[in-house]
Formats: structure tokens, sequence, C-alpha cells
């Protein structure tokens, strides 16, 4: 295999720029140069030296302290990390501080639990000894998007790092100054250099690096086309992938139900990081008898939400991404209106520089429109009225993503029940759909491959490694002399 320094076209390694643009206000913040070539290969030699000299090295103890320096890191730039990843993709700014002290915890869960989550497991056989352990792969790259900029780089870095392997990111560039900062929380925290570092490129060169010997997995948050091309690249090079694509995600609410709190949590889920979230409830699906009380609590819950100035703590709502996200979520609505959705709330672009959209409910959809077949990023909200619980539980598996999933009722045994027959990754009764460094965290379908976060996502790259140790024919006959005796 070619290295990348030798496999990447002229055409890749040409200088160009990318810019960093304010979608609140439409300014550009920053310019940075992609970095080239022999940047990327020399990242990528530096970090295989530090895995196989030093960090593969370090005991797992060692690592847990620095995971305690990480999360004291994070917490001291608490503001400045925030307002970095709101000027950069409108993130409302109470939310990125959230976001910065959940990366602080899931440091300080791994730094409790990575030793004891990486513990040899004994197994009986004929042997004398029989046990696996779990050995760091090497280099992993990490592919990630903009809309969770600090805690999708950390939900795979952490137990990535914990397991003893070393990481590049290769974040979007809609946030390279969030990349970079990441890098920053690192260094500050006094890993080694080569142990993660931040790679701002372009995609042919992301293909090249994945091909290369210097890589031994890739990981990838993104969207479904993305992780095919991810996939497809690494299943041809043999390389381990794990994959966190799209969601569509279904929040449903049986007759049972505290109606109430359903519709207010119901809004959070929907507008949780101004609806642009894998994780975000995105198919209302409620029990005809509760549906009115339901519909008119969400539709007032909904229009109290302040929208605007993102850097405000008292917004809810911020712009999204960008202009082309504004367009695609646009093009999505107006295709539910051509259809005869009936719309309760919103429905438009807000006018002005910014890529504000109103927050928008339907209801009166069906599955042929857009806004209930495809992944919606954005503060828009269907709502899909049932007759019964089966009915539910059909409509909420007709998706081609398979990643969360919320059930609200007062019966937890009906819950329950229930959740065994939705198709998730994960379920929340009575509880909007959310990450934690505990739980494992994917989906299935379209909606990835693989494990992040908990014992599960620790392992992920690793070598499962099958250890067996017999008697040496000295100690047989020494065994056999002792019995003799």
């Amino acid at each position: 295999m070619t290295q990348v320094a030798d496999s990447v076209s002229s055409s890749s390694s040409a200088r160009s720029v990318i810019e960093s643009v304010n979608p609140a206000t439409g300014e550009r913040i920053a310019t940075y140069e992609l970095q080239g070539n022999d940047k990327v290969s020399s990242v990528a030699r530096k970090a295989r030296e530090t895995f196989r000299t030093k960090w593969r090295l370090t005991t797992v103890e060692e690592r847990e302290e620095y995971l305690r320096k990480l999360a004291k890191a994070l917490r001291s730039k608490k503001t400045k990390y925030a307002e970095i990843m709101t000027s950069e993709m409108g993130k409302p700014i109470a939310q990125a501080e959230a976001e910065v002290d959940k990366c602080a915890w899931g440091a300080e869960v791994y730094s409790q639990n990575a030793a004891k989550w990486l513990e040899k497991e004994f197994a009986t056989t004929d042997s004398k000894e029989s046990y696996v352990e779990y050995d760091p792969l090497g280099v992993i790259l990490s592919v990630m998007p903009w809309n969770f900029p600090f805690w999708q780089a950390f939900r795979f870095a952490i137990p990535a790092l914990s397991a003893g392997n070393v990481s590049i990111l290769r974040h979007s560039n809609v946030c390279p100054g969030s990349a970079l900062a990441i890098q920053e929380a690192f260094e500050d925290a006094g890993f080694p250099e080569g142990v993660f570092t931040t790679v701002i490129t372009n995609h042919d060169l992301v293909g090249e690096l994945i091909a290369s010997d210097y890589i031994s997995g890739v990981s990838l948050t993104g969207s479904v086309a993305a992780g095919i091309r991810i996939a497809e690249i690494a299943s041809r090079n043999l390389k381990k992938c794990v994959l966190e694509l799209g969601g569509s995600d279904p929040f449903i609410v049986l007759e049972n139900a505290d109606v109430e709190k359903a519709a207010k949590v119901g809004v959070e889920a929907r507008l949780l990081n101004s609806g642009q979230s894998c994780i975000c409830a995105k198919r209302f699906i409620v029990q005809k008898s509760v549906a009115k009380e339901f519909t008119e609590g969400f539709v007032s819950e909904m229009a109290r939400k302040k929208v605007g100035d993102p850097m405000n703590k008292n917004t809810d709502v911020g712009p999204l991404a960008n202009r082309d996200q504004v367009r695609s979520l646009d093009e999505q609505v107006r295709d539910a209106v051509s259809k005869k959705a009936r719309l309760l709330l919103g429905g438009n672009p807000i006018p002005g520089v910014g890529a504000f959209y109103q927050p928008t409910v339907f209801d009166n959809v069906d599955k042929t429109m857009k806004v209930v077949s495809e992944e919606v990023f954005g503060p828009v909200a269907p709502i899909l009225v049932v007759d019964s619980e089966d009915e539910a539980i059909n409509l909420a598996n007709d998706s081609e993503f398979g990643l969360g999933a919320s059930i609200w009722t007062s019966d937890l045994d009906r819950g329950k029940r229930i959740a065994k027959d939705i198709e998730s990754g994960m379920v929340f009764i009575n509880a909007l759909v959310k990450s934690d460094p505990r739980l494992p965290f994917g989906g299935i379908k379209k909606s990835g491959l693989g494990r992040e976060l908990s014992k599960y996502g620790l392992k992920e790259f690793t070598n499962w490694k099958a250890v067996s140790v017999y008697a040496s024919s000295s100690q047989e006959k020494q065994s056999a002399a002792a019995k003799s005796e």
C-alpha cells in the first residue's frame, strides 16, 4: 500500500482556502488555508509514531488521569469554546455551554470506568488459562459534522483514546475554529503530541488518508450518502469503520400519557440545536383520543419559543448552519404544503441576512411527504394521528432510519413491551432521546453501523484478542512427577 504522501494527485494538494461564516449575521469570521498532502502526511506519520512509541505503552490508569485533566481544561475555557461554536454554526449559547460541560462529563465518566471496562474477560477452556484482552488498533480517523462541533468529536475521541488509540480529526469545514479549539483542549490537558490532531483539508484527501497504511480505522458521523462513501473506501482497504448517520426519530404519545408534559418535552425534543440533530424527535405519532389536546399544547409551546440572536442566553432557536440548510428545509415544507398538509404554525424562512426559519408545525401529513419520509434538519414538526398502539408501532418502524425513539405512557410495563417492538438503537420511555456516555449510542438500518460511548463504544476500535495458555513440556513433566510421588 502506498502512503498518502505518494498517492494524492497534485490537484488534491493545491493550495486553497475556506471561510467560516456566522449564520446569524452572514459575516465572515475567519479564513483558513486547507492543509495539503505534505502536511496531512506529516500529521499521520507523527500520529502513528506516537501510537507505536508512546500512547499504546501507557497504562489505562495513566490514560484516565489525562482524561481528568481534559475535563478541567474544557471547563476552564467553556465560555470561549461555546462562543466559537455559536459564532460558527449558530447554536444558542446556553446550549453551546452545556455542550462543553457534557464533553467534560464524558471525559470524567471514562476516567472513572475505562480500566474496569477494559479488564480481561476470562473463559473456561481446556487450557491452563484463557482470556480475551482488548488491544488498541492504532491511528483512528474521525470525520465529523458541524451540528455538535464539540460533543460529536469528543464522543468518538474519548473512548478511542481511552482504549489506547490515537486520533486524527477531520471536522466539517463549517466549523474549523471549533476543530482547532478541540485540539487546543487536548494540548492544554498535556496529552503527548500526536495523540489527538486536527487536520483541515478537502474531501479527496480524506479518502486517500483512509486508504493509506497510516490509518487503522475510521469513524464518521454524517449523512447516509457520506457514510456509504466512507464505508466503501474503508471496506476496499479492510479498515474497521463506525458510522453514525441520520435519524427520523418517532415520538409516540399513547392515550394514557401525561399529554401536557409530552407536548412540552416534545417541543424541546424537536428544537434541540434548532432542530439540527440526528436524535431530534422528527415524527410525532399520537393516538387519536389525545391528538387534539397534544396538538394544541404542542403548537402553543412551539409558538412561545424565542427565535433570534444565538449569543443571547434567552434565545431558544438560533439560525440554521447556513443558507443552503434553509433552502433544503423550505423545499421539504413546500412539498408538504403542496400535498395538502395542514400548516398550524410557521412555514417560512425568516427574512433578513441570517439563516433563520420559523418554528413550524403540520398535521394532516402522511409518508408521501418529505417532512415525514426524509430526515428534517430544522424546527419543523409533523404530527401524525393513529387509532391504535399497533398502528403507532408500525408507523414508527416505517422508516429507513432506526436511531432513537421516545414512547409516552403512564403504564411503564406497556412502554417496555412496545420498546421491544421498535426498530431503533435507543428507546426512551417518558423522556426525550439523548446521548449518555454510560450507554451505547447508535442505530440500525440506514442510521448506521457500530456503537459509540459506554463500554461497547470503548471496544469498537480494539482488537479482541483471545489468549490461551497451555503448560510447557517441562511443567507437564514436573506436574506428572509430583502426582507420582
